[in-house]
């Protein structure tokens, strides 16, 4: 089917929701994909951070066509091999403090359930998130997410959320007190215009919590599953050594199969009991067969060791370029901040065929290509935005 065939039936039968880029996409391999006018386009936002493996990894088409063959699903009322090993594996690489895992199918939905458990190991409402922070489109995750329009998009929001300064110590000491049951952030607000906090931020914000007795949690919806060079933000240099309460993942944990996890320690999980949580789909047999070989597929790649050789690359060539201030992010987690708007150059590179994201920030440009890209394509792109 020709472009403007899908486009005029998408138009006639979904909800418009986004603004589309004027390509449909048919296939893809590794970083590429081709539209259905047969033309090839350099993928460097994977799907809004979802494809960190690549597009159509064989392990992940191996392991999926397996499982399918099998089944396709079944609820947590019976018992699985396949559950057990995608928990015990996404467990084996997170910080030891986190021991058990829940799963369920979307970031909001991990992240609604993660100030669900921190209000139910403390006793108490009140959600501390910050400026600049998106959490989702649910009801309790957008209440929770000071970034635009969004929180307003969501009233009436849930009550009992207040925001802090991201990265503002002295402003999260006054918000946080002895009736605060949680602390939510993106340890990098990837859609704020990838904006970072010091280590010493994230080791205070610990020590306040502690002292206020309020869980800590981690929203690595989009820093988790390996994209900023560690399997997770939490417990990296890049926090300061801090592991939180609780870890929440989606994103690129299943390579675009929808799954959503929240990590958990042994204080938090003790204090759940029997129907407190649930998710009808949430642990299903396909999707954890996708989280199995996506993380087999980063560890075999070597895909951590690439991110961090994609990151030194985009810095060296576009430091210091005319027109841009500056690269901010981590790994394959990258916000190039230009003097202007960056919307031309998202334009030029689209016309290029390379695929980008923008942001919040109408100054910064994100890249989150998967994380197996080939530096001589990161290498090629820096090429056209330096022009």
């Amino acid at each position: 089917m020709k472009f403007n065939e899908i486009k005029a039936t998408e138009d006639a039968f979904q909800v418009e929701t986004y603004a589309k880029m004027p390509i449909a996409v048919e296939h893809g391999k590794g970083e590429w994909v081709w539209t259905s006018e047969g033309e090839k386009y350099l993928d460097l936002y994977g799907g809004h951070a979802v494809c960190s493996a690549g597009h159509s990894h064989p392990h992940l088409i191996n392991a999926i066509k397996e499982q399918a063959e099998k089944v396709f699903f079944y609820s947590n009322l019976v018992y699985s091999e396949i559950r057990g090993r995608a928990a015990e594996k996404l467990v084996s690489v997170a910080p030891v403090q986190l021991t058990k895992a829940f799963f369920c199918n979307s970031g909001t939905e991990a992240n609604e359930n993660a100030m669900r458990m921190a209000r139910m190991a403390t006793g108490r409402e009140k959600v501390v998130s910050f400026s600049g922070g998106f959490h989702g489109r649910t009801a309790d995750s957008i209440s929770a997410s000071f970034l635009g329009q969004y929180r307003r998009l969501g009233e009436p929001n849930v009550p009992f959320h207040v925001e802090a300064i991201f990265g503002d110590i002295d402003s999260a000491q006054k918000t946080i007190d002895a009736e605060t049951a949680g602390v939510i952030l993106e340890p990098i607000q990837s859609m704020a215009g990838v904006v970072e906090a010091d280590p010493l931020f994230f080791v205070r914000l610990r020590e306040i919590c502690d002292e206020a007795g309020a869980m800590l949690i981690f929203d690595e919806v989009q820093t988790g599953i390996g994209r900023t060079c560690n399997w997770f933000f939490a417990g990296s240099d890049l926090a300061g050594g801090v592991v939180p309460d609780i870890v929440t993942l989606a994103k690129s944990l299943g390579s675009g199969i929808p799954v959503g996890a929240c990590l958990v320690t042994e204080a938090i999980s003790s204090q759940i009991e029997i129907n407190d949580l649930g998710s009808t789909f949430g642990g299903g047999m396909m999707a954890m067969a996708a989280v199995i070989a996506t993380l087999e597929a980063i560890e075999e790649d070597k895909m951590m060791e690439n991110a961090r050789v994609v990151e030194s690359a985009v810095r060296r060539r576009l430091s210091g370029a005319p027109g841009i201030v500056g690269v901010r992010g981590k790994g394959c987690l990258l916000g190039i901040e230009f003097e202007g708007p960056c919307r031309p150059a998202y334009d030029k590179l689209l016309g290029n065929k390379i695929i980008t994201g923008t942001s919040s920030d109408p100054n910064v440009l994100r890249l989150l290509p998967p994380m197996s890209v080939a530096i001589d394509e990161i290498e090629r792109a820096c090429e056209v935005l330096s022009e």
